[in-house]
């Protein structure tokens, strides 16, 4: 007896039940071709599509918050706000029709200084971000500390800050890089707090970021 199974609605080569499933390998073509075909966002890790999960409304009040203070603070300044909706490539330059190398995710908040560089002529993947802004989830922050912050670290050498905010608690984690490359950490807690952007020119209160997020008592 044999199944079929999809992966954005491609169909998958059929394997005996009972068999061990592996996963099926996309190009980094394959993905961006299915991705700007598909409803729902995906993230692509060397060759695997990963499904991206809801939002909460905690999520999507704090992501708010803080497109609403970066967006005022930069204005008439070189860099902009991005959302959700936007492509990050973290990897090698992909060879064309068979590379499998390299990351693309979805940060909730990115920011870029200067003029736009995007992968290819769709304009959907931005190369050159500032800063990345990411609200921790129970199920992506092991991934959103390891694996991704690993990837934006070594393969986009224009960012300069990868900033953390969790969603149940006044904490923000503040990743920045040195004039030397190196990369140092700080973290932010309690709403008496502020978070000091310097390579944007922006400061991030916690106070503002949690505003009309209902927060348990400590």
């Amino acid at each position: 007896m044999q199944t079929d199974f999809l992966i954005l609605g491609v169909p998958v080569e059929k394997v005996p039940m009972g068999a061990p499933k592996l996963k099926p390998r996309f190009t980094v073509d394959e993905y961006l071709a299915l991705e700007r075909a598909a409803f729902d966002r995906h993230i692509y890790l060397d060759g695997e599509i990963i499904a991206m999960a809801c939002e909460t409304d905690a999520h999507g009040i704090v992501t708010v918050n803080i497109i609403i203070t970066l967006g005022n603070q930069l204005k008439g300044t070189l860099c902009q706000v991005r959302t959700k909706d936007t492509k990050i490539r973290s990897g090698p330059i992909p060879e064309t029709g068979h590379s499998t190398k390299g990351m693309f995710s979805y940060p909730d908040i990115v920011v870029v200084c200067g003029e736009v560089e995007y992968h290819d002529a769709h304009k959907d993947v931005i190369l050159n971000p500032k800063a990345i802004f990411g609200v921790l989830s129970e199920s992506t922050e092991a991934f959103d500390r390891g694996e991704k912050l690993h990837r934006f670290q070594r393969h986009n050498p224009t960012l300069t800050d990868y900033i953390l905010v969790s969603q149940d608690k006044a904490q923000v984690e503040h990743y920045y890089r040195q004039p030397d490359g190196e990369w140092m950490y700080r973290l932010h807690t309690g709403l008496e707090a502020s978070v000091v952007i310097g390579s944007i020119g922006s400061v991030l209160k916690l106070s503002d970021v949690y505003d009309r997020v209902v927060l348990p008592e400590e």
